[in-house]
Order: structure tokens, then C-alpha cells, then sequence
């Protein structure tokens, strides 16, 4: 078995697109309309499906706004450079909602920003960075 995708439902595809591909770095792997079904899906990752984990971006059309709840909690990625990556999804007008830094009761640093739709994305170092060294 392997874990194939994660679906989010969004309210503009192309907002959300941008932020995952320009301010995240993924790729559009691929994009289909249903107009039977009046929705498109969008697959986005670092690499190909056959190989990697993606998320599946669904917009319904003609709905704009969901209600996230309380259950979900975020998608985690992990960057070289925690602190160059936040600054420049913040120089390009994105919403950093936690800063880098530690995480509670614990030395791993972590940062978190929101998709246009109110999602959380945890951002969390993987390398130790140079001036740390």
C-alpha cells in the first residue's frame, strides 16, 4: 500500500494554484473539468504520481467559501531554508500565521502559513542551515 493524495476542496483554483506551484514550489501535474459533475481536479506535488505523494485540488464550481471546521490540521513540507522560504512567501504576499522558530517543547523549527483558502501548511527545516553550523 501506499498513500496516493490528499483532496482539498478550494474556493478559487487559480489562488490556490498560485500558491501551491509559485509560493510552495509544487508542479501542476495534471487538471480535468467534469462538466457533468460542474467540478475540476487539479494534481499538484514535487514529482510524479507514480512515485510521490500529491494533493488533489477539487474546486466545485460555482462554490467560492467552505467551512474548515475544527478536525483538520495541516499538511507539513519540508524546506532547506525555513527562514528564506517564509520571507519570500511573505515578499510575495502570502500570510506567514507562525514565524520560524522552535517548536513547543522541542528543538525542531517550524513555521506555518495559510493557503487562500484558510488552510495551514506547516513548513519545518530539514537541514541544519549554514549559520547555524
Amino acid at each position: 500500500m501506499r498513500l496516493l493524495h490528499t483532496m482539498l476542496r478550494v474556493g478559487n483554483l487559480d489562488e490556490s494554484l498560485k500558491f501551491y506551484c509559485e509560493f510552495l514550489g509544487m508542479k501542476l501535474l495534471r487538471k480535468k473539468d467534469y462538466p457533468g459533475g460542474e467540478f475540476t481536479l487539479a494534481f499538484i506535488g514535487y514529482g510524479d504520481e507514480s512515485d510521490n505523494t500529491v494533493i488533489e485540488l477539487t474546486y466545485n464550481w460555482g462554490k467560492d467559501h467552505y467551512s474548515l471546521g475544527d478536525a483538520y490540521g495541516h499538511i507539513a513540507i519540508g524546506v532547506d531554508d525555513i527562514y528564506a522560504t517564509c520571507q519570500e512567501i511573505s515578499d510575495r504576499g502570502g500570510k506567514v500565521t507562525r514565524q520560524p522558530g522552535p517548536m513547543k517543547h522541542g528543538s525542531t523549527v517550524i513555521a506555518f502559513v495559510e493557503d487562500p483558502d484558510g488552510y495551514k501548511v506547516e513548513l519545518i527545516q530539514q537541514k541544519p542551515l549554514e549559520s547555524a553550523a
